[in-house]
């Protein structure tokens, strides 16, 4: 039930945004575990970063406190690998979640980096 009311929700946000080249799409899903987010170019249909818990690097690092915690990490991991390539403003796109938790971690994140978001 509340998978089909996120995607209700996702379809509804969807119709009014869109990523482009210079203007990607930041969104996010989250499973139990793990977050993982990308930029996404809508118009050339392309994903041009992503970012994710399930990296070999991320798998490395020392256990972090909290999903949350661990969320704002890759927010601020793809904002540095947007910025690297030049993106500074992308459209935040949470997916149908609520802005809440660790979806708003991962916008706090990427903002901290150094993205318009």
């Amino acid at each position: 039930m509340d998978q089909k009311l996120r995607l209700k929700r996702k379809k509804r946000i969807r119709k009014k945004i869109s990523g482009t080249t210079e203007k990607p799409r930041l969104t996010v899903y989250k499973s139990s575990k793990h977050i993982y987010a990308q930029l996404i170019d809508d118009i050339e249909r392309k994903t041009l970063l992503s970012a994710s818990s399930v990296e070999k690097e991320i798998k490395l690092l020392p256990p972090f406190e909290s999903k949350t915690k661990m969320a704002k990490y890759i927010g601020e991991r793809i904002a540095k690998r947007a910025i690297d390539k030049g993106i500074t403003r992308v459209v935040f796109d949470r997916n149908g979640y609520v802005f809440h938790g660790r979806v708003k971690a991962v916008a706090d994140g990427a903002r901290e980096a150094g993205l318009t978001v």
